[in-house]
């Protein structure tokens, strides 16, 4: 199987979210001065990339190498990630009457989590720039993968974590050789700290869209998505959001997919955000309560993010795609998480079960139908929850 890139990159320049201020692609950046917003790779769109053109190429998220930002393959920092499954799940959908319920599982990842597609391309990017120190705060799964993907690049790691995550995303990163540093707080508090190293060091910071990077590698799961449902989207995908870099990303991706002429722009799905009660400022901002409120841990660690960096960019992928936000409790995070993997043996993270609570406290309020193609993206996988589940 052929596995190099096939041509030459189409990005061609960073642009600020808010005010589509230039940057250049040749020079390494963190956020836009000029806002203080992230920045977005844009891309020329070459009509003769057709996507008939991916058949036999590498089964994992490089197969989209034209639409990411790495100019020279050298620097590609790869463990194989990205093209995990779309399941079908039969019997918890026949038990509460759904006609097409889908999951993509990127539990399936090298690191076990969706954080292997952005770091791949983050880590990718810093080596092409000469970069040689990582930083980076987490929730959890980003140290792990930040860990691995900077061990395979050969750089140095630094991952700064609240001090309550669950032992073995520690582990993991540590497995890895990665600095660890545990603080009180949540993921905020680990992003202070980081830019505090980042300062002091000159390490680059990979902070949830403080970089233009992970953004890229995330939203190769929306070219998975349109590819492996033979290019005919669902009517509704639910993600359960934290930072919201995925969910950005698979928007990203259905929009430079319609530029390529690879899918129809009339047909988009229905954009579902899904956070924890505990921590719920997505939810409050999108349906326009948004409270200064103090937020808590959640047994979903991905989702204790109280503040969202992009949560402009988030808002905009809701009210674009006439989407909806909904909370939902712990105990149901769960509860779901466990019956979904006893159900179907697909290792459901509570991030992943959270998707299907959310879900089914739409269903009841009239916002999706049962008989809509509905698809589920389970993050990743349950191994270093166990402790919350057993």
């Amino acid at each position: 199987m052929d596995s190099t890139l096939h041509l030459d990159s189409f990005a061609k320049d960073l642009t600020c979210s808010r005010c589509n201020s230039y940057y250049p692609l040749d020079s390494l950046h963190y956020f836009s001065s000029c806002c203080e917003k992230p920045l977005i790779v844009n891309y020329s769109v070459d009509h003769s990339f057709e996507r008939g053109q991916l058949v036999g190429r590498e089964n994992s998220m490089w197969r989209y190498s034209e639409m990411l930002p790495l100019a020279d393959e050298k620097n590609k920092v790869s463990l194989g990630e990205g093209m995990t499954p779309i399941v079908s799940i039969n019997r918890y959908a026949q038990k509460y009457g759904f006609e097409r319920l889908f999951v993509k599982d990127e539990g399936l990842n090298p690191t076990g989590s969706f954080k292997s597609r952005g770091l791949s391309m983050a880590v990718s990017k810093a080596k092409e720039f000469g970069v040689t120190e990582c930083v980076i705060p987490t929730a959890g799964n980003a140290g792990g993968a930040m860990g691995a993907y900077c061990a395979a690049a050969g750089m140095k790691a630094t991952v700064i974590m609240p001090g309550h995550t669950p032992k073995p995303f520690q582990d993991e990163c540590r497995l890895f050789g990665a600095e660890l540093m545990l603080v009180d707080g949540l993921i905020d508090r680990c992003g202070e700290i980081a830019s505090s190293i980042q300062n002091e060091t000159g390490a680059f910071n990979m902070s949830t869209l403080k970089e233009p990077y992970r953004l890229e590698g995330k939203k190769t799961m929306g070219y998975e998505i349109a590819e492996q449902m033979n290019w005919e989207l669902p009517d509704v995908i639910v993600y359960p959001t934290g930072g919201g870099t995925g969910l950005i990303g698979i928007w990203k991706a259905f929009k430079e997919m319609i530029s390529l002429g690879w899918i129809a722009g009339t047909s988009l799905p229905r954009m579902v955000v899904v956070q924890s009660l505990n921590c719920s400022p997505m939810v409050h901002f999108v349906n326009g309560n948004e409270t200064h409120e103090s937020y808590g841990e959640s047994k979903a660690n991905g989702l204790a993010v109280p503040k969202a960096f992009g949560k402009d960019l988030i808002k905009k992928v809701v009210v674009d795609s006439n989407g909806s936000a909904i909370a939902v409790s712990e105990e149901s995070i769960l509860r779901t998480a466990k019956e979904l993997s006893r159900s179907e043996g697909i290792s459901f993270s509570p991030e992943g079960g959270a998707t299907m609570a959310g879900l089914l406290e739409l269903v009841a309020l009239g916002d999706i139908s049962k008989n809509e193609k509905i698809l589920l993206i389970n993050t990743g996988n349950a191994s270093k929850y166990m402790d919350h589940f057993l």
